[in-house]
């Protein structure tokens, strides 16, 4: 057998688009007749500049959020709503009839809250203590 030894590096674009390309056939073949996961983004400019996004990705009946931010400037003032409506719209289009969600307690677990999620799971002192990992659902 060759070399097994574990290689462990940084950042590997090549190594995640692997990983999602195998993870992908194997969820295909464990569930026949759903379409393959697809992405889902979202994205507010303003002359080429981008003032806010959300990506994420819609699977059979879920759709679940990756990524949100908005820029500092234009925090609340509906650019964050505004995408969230956009995206669970689209989620629904697709079919799906939740959205998974999480926030550390430190970025925008409130935000998601005022949306209609629900807490679901909180690990508590993630990433540091005093800090926490809230995982929340919406049925749409």
């Amino acid at each position: 057998m060759a070399d097994t030894t574990p290689v462990v590096g940084g950042g590997d674009s090549a190594l995640d688009q692997r990983l999602s390309d195998e993870l992908s056939k194997y969820n295909a073949a464990a569930t026949p007749g759903v379409a393959p996961e697809e992405e889902l983004t979202v994205r507010i400019e303003d002359d080429g500049e981008l003032l806010a996004g959300l990506s994420g990705w819609t699977w059979g009946q879920a759709a679940g959020i990756g990524l949100t931010w908005v820029h500092a400037e234009h925090r609340r003032s509906g650019l964050g709503s505004a995408l969230l409506a956009a995206f669970e719209e689209e989620a629904r289009r697709r079919g799906c009839t939740h959205v998974f969600a999480t926030s550390f307690t430190f970025q925008a677990p409130d935000f998601y809250q005022r949306h209609g999620y629900e807490e679901t799971f909180r690990w508590e002192s993630v990433p540091t203590p005093g800090r926490d990992d809230v995982h929340m659902l919406k049925h749409l």
